[in-house]
């Protein structure tokens, strides 16, 4: 499991994430959901991609307002206009 160091600070890089996660993006394998996590030593929010076995394999840290208002875009999924 890698948490990537780069903090996803705008809904805009939130969606831009979830995009390259469902176009197969980052080279991650065996994907099957993503949702947004807390880490349990200090609370910091991250965004999480899960396999099958709900097994966290790859994250991103979120600022705590795309963490408040992004939980309908993780939710939902992204809407292409």
């Amino acid at each position: 499991m890698k948490i990537e160091q780069d903090v996803i600070d705008t809904l805009e890089e939130l969606k831009t994430f979830i995009i390259s996660i469902e176009n197969g993006g980052l080279g991650l394998k065996n994907v099957e959901g993503i949702g947004l996590a807390k880490n349990n030593a200090d609370g910091r929010p991250f965004i999480a991609v899960f396999d099958k076995n709900q097994q966290l394999i790859y994250g991103r840290w979120l600022s705590q307002d795309v963490y408040d208002n992004g939980k309908d875009i993780v939710r939902n999924g992204v809407k292409h206009h």
